[in-house]
């Protein structure tokens, strides 16, 4: 891998080029980044689970019908990936109130949300990832009226699939966050990564608020037991793909 040309880094993963310049090699780091980027460290395995797990998702969504990046998982922490251009936006989708929603809104956290609810938010450190409109992304080109349009479909379709997948897992998905790409001929496709970075889950038998927790957020506010979970998720990933439960047929 030394020797391929890398083209990216960012705060999770390496994208590197390869002999074809359709495909593009993604590695997933170990580091670890909250708030920004304020809080930085490390979570030792995690480029190996986020990898595992996102290959897991992704080919389970291609099943349905999602057009994604993914091609194949190469080594632990590896990903052959289609190469596509990124939209600028950080797309998420919430189930259930957390995070930056019950901040900024006052609902209290672990209200159900009767209609799941998409979000656009800029991808931009310097003015802190801000929530955009869908006016506002027209305003400043960001993608156009039918791409904001069919991300949205997409994101809808994806919470439907995910949320019965964890559900077979014993897992609540809470909220996630995914971006999308365009590729060589213009086909929007999920990218990214779908992980424990980049979902919020909480175990479905645990009731207690910090115990529940399956995902970054025990990076975030420090609950401990980071590396054991992220390995526990992984397996109930794997399980639950090995037994494939019941899942939701594509539209």
């Amino acid at each position: 891998m030394s020797q391929l040309s890398k083209l990216y880094e960012g705060k999770a993963k390496i994208l590197y080029a390869t002999e074809d310049s359709e495909n593009l090699l993604a590695y997933f780091k170990d580091d670890a980044t909250a708030f920004n980027a304020q809080k930085r460290g490390t979570i030792q395995g995690k480029g190996e689970v986020n990898c595992t797990v996102s290959s897991v998702l992704f080919q389970y969504l291609e099943e349905r019908g999602i057009p994604t990046h993914y091609l194949e998982q190469t080594a632990p922490n590896r990903m052959r990936v289609r190469a596509v251009k990124i939209f600028p936006l950080e797309v998420v989708v919430r189930n259930i109130a957390a995070g930056s929603l019950c901040k900024q809104t006052n609902l209290p956290l672990g209200r159900p949300i009767r209609e799941p609810l998409v979000e656009f938010y800029y991808k931009n450190d310097d003015l802190g990832d801000p929530l955009l409109t869908r006016d506002r992304i027209l305003l400043m080109e960001l993608a156009s009226v039918g791409q904001v349009e069919e991300m949205v479909a997409l994101a809808l379709q994806i919470d439907r699939y995910l949320t019965t997948f964890f559900e077979d897992c014993g897992i609540t998905l809470v909220d996630f966050k995914i971006e999308f790409g365009l590729d060589a001929r213009g086909q929007i496709r999920l990218a990214d990564e779908i992980s424990p970075d980049t979902c919020r889950l909480w175990d479905a038998a645990e009731s207690d608020p910090q115990r529940r927790v399956m995902d970054k957020d025990r990076f975030r506010h420090d609950l401990g037991q980071v590396e054991s979970t992220y390995r526990a998720l992984r397996e109930r990933v794997l399980q639950a793909a090995k037994i494939g439960n019941s899942s939701p047929s594509a539209d």
